[in-house]
């Protein structure tokens, strides 16, 4: 049981005027009330009180898509400068080379930044399966999930079209159709929980039109909705792509996904930038999601998505950090900034709100996920909370509106604490799980592996 106390801003289930001086107690993995004074019934000896009368109080935020692996190849010098083709092709060199440890130690890093910048739940789209790789890498992943304790929803991906069949990746990445298929069936029999406070969801997500074949997609969607999973992919994020679809396949990407049934209120896109009018409604039309990824789009000099555009014609969007080779964090807050002002370069200074983007950040990307329960500060929902001490230097003259302080002033976007399923994982600033300067120390090591220099063939 834990117990709120005396908050300074809390944020509401309607998305109104926050609350000043409110409570709220958890108990067990839900939120059993909010109120002005709050005197509980029940309380005991375990019951863990927080004074959170300088601090802003909201619900944990979503990440919708991101590439944990990427951690270890941050800041290469050598793509520093390319655009999304030739950075992929540069990096699948030192992407081929993970192992056990690196996939351990990266997707602890990923969660780690999360939680301590407010994201109660994430989704992680690997779709890198080295040849010789050995156990279950998904396992991996829930490993380190479960460790730091954050809800997790990652997406199967899959590549099987390498450069011998006009992909991208080299040959030592990609699968067979039958093993992806194989292995899609198994991490959902095995790690798929479909009750609304889950902490485990799969989700299918071949990476892209250019790198699976059409059969693989359309067999994906198949196997997707016999088993009640979402559906993902990374779509219309460049002009390049669209130039490669048309050229290689006769349509534009979206095109492309509708004629393969790779649409609808079960589907999410990531980035979604070159989308035209007439594609836009279709979006709208068909229920279908877009995870925006503001700091990747302008690290990779991909584009400005359509976010104002999209949400008024009622698109669901939500955001994401990216791969944190392309971001290159995994900073969630720093992300909602990068949402509010990159709209407003395109569309002007009222294109969104701060109200806008904490929805995107919140119930946006529960819906996208698929978790029914998750987003809101409201009795009976999941006790998923960011918690943000504002006695900080950057924020020193914002409290007049405390809650758009967050996103329009600060230095340190870290939390105070980070609970999620009603469990604290970050305290005090710091994750409360691992060692953090030691598991600096264990990505640094294997990142330097996969960066070396290696013989060629």
């Amino acid at each position: 049981m834990i117990l709120l106390k005396n908050c300074m801003c809390l944020a509401t289930p309607d998305g109104g005027a926050a609350k000043a001086g409110w409570d709220l107690l958890i108990r067990g993995q839900v939120i059993e009330g909010l109120a002005e004074h709050m005197q509980p019934d029940r309380l005991d000896d375990s019951c863990e009180t927080i004074d959170c009368s300088h601090h802003v109080v909201v619900p944990g935020f979503v990440n919708t898509h991101h590439h944990f692996y990427q951690i270890l190849t941050r800041n290469l010098p050598a793509v520093q400068n390319a655009g999304l083709f030739d950075w992929l092709v540069a990096l699948y060199e030192h992407w081929k080379h993970i192992d056990e440890e690196a996939v351990l130690v990266s997707s602890m890093a990923a969660v780690g930044e999360l939680l301590k910048t407010g994201c109660t739940c994430t989704s992680d789209h690997h779709y890198l399966y080295p040849r010789g790789f050995q156990g279950d890498l998904m396992g991996i992943q829930f490993e380190a999930a479960d460790r730091l304790g954050i809800r997790f929803s990652p997406a199967r991906g899959s590549m099987s079209r390498s450069r011998k069949d006009g992909g991208l990746p080299p040959d030592s990445v990609v699968q067979s159709e039958e093993e992806i298929l194989d292995d899609s069936r198994r991490v959902i029999d095995r790690y798929h929980d479909g009750t609304d406070l889950a902490m485990h969801k799969i989700v299918l997500a071949p990476c892209s039109p250019f790198s699976v074949t059409e059969d693989l997609m359309r067999e994906t969607v198949k196997l997707a909705r016999e088993s009640g999973v979402r559906l993902h992919t990374h779509l219309a994020e460049t002009r390049d792509e669209d130039d490669y679809c048309i050229k290689t396949l006769g349509r534009r990407p979206l095109s492309l996904m509708e004629e393969w049934g790779f649409i609808g209120p079960d589907v999410s896109y990531a980035h979604g930038i070159h989308f035209d009018d007439r594609e836009l409604d279709l979006l709208a039309r068909t229920g279908t999601s877009i995870a925006h990824c503001p700091s990747s789009n302008m690290r990779l000099g991909s584009g400005i998505a359509r976010v104002k555009e999209m949400r008024e014609r009622g698109v669901n969007v939500a955001l994401a950090v990216d791969g944190s080779a392309s971001n290159d964090s995994s900073d969630f807050l720093a992300e909602m900034r990068q949402a509010l002002l990159l709209q407003r370069i395109r569309y002007g200074a009222d294109a969104l709100t701060v109200s806008d983007i904490l929805e995107m950040a919140t119930t946006a990307g529960a819906r996208l996920l698929g978790f029914p329960r998750i987003g809101r500060l409201a009795p009976g929902w999941a006790a998923d909370l960011a918690i943000f001490d504002m006695r900080q230097l950057g924020y020193a003259g914002a409290l007049s509106d405390p809650l758009a302080g967050l996103l329009f002033a600060g230095t340190s976007h870290e939390t105070a604490y980070t609970i999620v399923n009603g469990k604290v994982a970050v305290s005090g600033g710091r994750l409360t799980a691992v060692d953090e300067e030691e598991l600096v120390d264990r990505v640094n090591r294997a990142a330097s592996r996969i960066q070396a220099p290696r013989p060629e063939g």
